[in-house]
């Protein structure tokens, strides 16, 4: 019989030249970067200060993150609710918020002239800043809170259903079924969750940028936008990248190492009755843990709204060309996404393919500005990097997001090869045709998903921009910022606002888009 991958030629070929491209890229920024820093200089005490503060930062963002994470997640697990499920959809809103948006709400409700500091002077203590270490400690957990509300709540709901009526018949109460079933079940899933967070922690430019600053609250990322933007220092902004690339290839690595875990075993799916949380203080204390953590994630939100919505119809030119701009870059992003991820995920399908997907999700290890600042270095002696400020941001922007699609894509692509890949083998169904008819048609639902994801991301993103842009270059979030900076508020939450409005209106436009045709 013929290899069954055979008619598909085109697809497989596209999809190894992408899998051998990317690592190449950023094996090349890597190697330009090397090549560039002057190690013998040595690491000076800002430097060590850098590396402690992203490593300390990303250690307790993530334990805070997975410690609130906990009482949440079980609240969700064993309670029933109207609108359960649309909180839990919306805990992944804060994945797609533009950063810079989200740093303005936090502002808006824990900065000088915020709620929270009204709340406590009415009472008399004494007004708190977020600017600083606590800052970007608050900014990190407000976006990682969600992400590890979501990987605790899958691990409750991975238990089967039937350990809970056993323990319920066995009479156990709350505490034994919290030592025999829940506690085994945080010990398998923490770990992961605890990592992932930490690895997104180590890369949180925008943040630093915006709350951080100050020899107490630099990170790696930050020194070396100051290095490149401020001092233009490229020798010392490559030594500080290959830093910050070891810190993120050696969290990753550890990732991979032990977010591989062992499950319960498999039950028969039926929906888990809590016998054991039927008590009146359990009720009290999931409730509580329910409404602090929608409050804490809702109220910046809604102050974006309520202090930029009035101002979006009198914001300036430059803002509305920014906008557009970054639209141009989040729609060339998203078509660079799309083409790339399935290539990779049909030649991810074939045999002997699984190279393809690892060759892709090594992406994950490589942090943005790293990546940015390698190629600043290799465009500079040929070019003004600002002129191309746009065509790399929109490249990067790829880079990052592909593996996310993938992870979406590879197992849809493998199940349809599984299901229908020998019968269009026999009825000889290739090329363009196999793409239209067999695998299209299939494979909408992750495909819309990874477009989605690619142009909100794009479109909030802040960070290689933040290297290129010049102030005729720049995207909507790095005006967010600059008026941020400038003490332009009014004109800022105008600016969040639109921002906002685009990114979730380009997630649900492709993902809602490209996927109708499937319902």
């Amino acid at each position: 019989m013929a290899d069954r991958a055979q008619p598909l030629s085109l697809g497989p070929l596209a999809g190894t030249a992408a899998a051998v491209a990317i690592p190449a890229l950023i094996l090349g920024t890597a190697g330009a970067l090397f090549l560039r820093a002057e190690p013998g200089q040595g690491v000076s005490p800002a430097d060590w200060a850098a590396v402690r503060f992203t490593l300390w930062q990303a250690f307790l963002s993530s334990l805070i993150s997975c410690v609130l994470a906990i009482p949440v997640a079980r609240a969700l697990a064993r309670r029933r609710f109207w609108g359960r499920r649309l909180l839990i959809t919306l805990l992944g809103a804060p994945f797609l918020l533009p950063v810079i948006v989200a740093v303005f709400g936090l502002i808006a409700i824990f900065g000088r002239g915020g709620l929270a500091n009204a709340l406590l002077g009415s009472i008399g203590f004494q007004p708190i800043s977020i600017f600083g270490v606590h800052g970007v400690v608050l900014a990190q957990v407000f976006f990682n809170l969600p992400l590890a509300t979501r990987l605790i709540l899958q691990g409750w709901q991975d238990i089967p259903s039937e350990r809970f009526r056993l323990a319920a018949t066995l009479g156990m109460e709350s505490s034994a079924v919290q030592r025999h079933l829940e506690v085994p079940m945080l010990k398998r899933v923490l770990p992961g969750a605890a990592l992932v967070i930490f690895v997104i922690c180590t890369t949180s430019f925008a943040v630093a940028l915006t709350l951080g600053g100050g020899p107490r609250a630099t990170t790696v990322e930050l020194a070396i936008y100051q290095a490149l933007r401020f001092e233009f220092d490229l020798s010392r902004a490559a030594f500080l990248s290959l830093i910050q690339l070891a810190i993120t290839v050696i969290a990753a690595a550890v990732l991979l190492r032990v977010g591989l875990t062992v499950g319960f075993g498999s039950g028969m799916d039926r929906q888990a009755r809590r016998w054991d949380a039927e008590k009146t203080w359990l009720r009290t204390l999931d409730v509580i843990a329910i409404l602090i953590a929608t409050l804490f994630l809702l109220l910046p939100l809604t102050a974006v709204f309520l202090r930029g919505l009035p101002a979006v119809a009198d914001l300036p030119a430059s803002v509305w060309y920014s906008a557009l701009r970054s639209l141009g870059v989040a729609l060339a992003s998203t078509v660079l996404v799309v083409g790339v991820s399935l290539s990779m995920a049909i030649a991810a399908a074939r045999p002997r393919g699984a190279w393809v997907e690892g060759a892709g999700l090594l992406a994950i290890a490589a942090s943005p500005l790293v990546v940015g600042t390698g190629l600043f270095i290799l465009i500079f002696p040929v070019a003004r990097p600002e002129t191309l400020a746009l065509p790399v941001t929109a490249l990067v922007n790829t880079i990052v997001t592909v593996p996310f699609a993938l992870r979406a894509m590879v197992p849809a692509m493998r199940a349809i090869e599984a299901d229908y890949g020998r019968l269009a083998d026999s009825l000889s169904l290739t090329g363009w045709a196999r793409m239209r008819l067999l695998i299209l048609p299939r494979i909408r639902r992750p495909l819309g998903f990874a477009a989605g994801l690619s142009a909100a991301l794009s479109m909030g993103d802040l960070g290689v921009i933040a290297l290129f842009a010049d102030p005729e270059s720049a995207t909507l979030p790095l005006q967010v910022q600059r008026l941020m900076g400038a003490y332009r508020m009014e004109e800022a939450g105008g600016a969040a606002v639109l921002l906002l409005t685009l990114s979730f209106a380009l997630f649900w436009g492709f993902d809602r888009g490209i996927c109708r045709a499937d319902d």
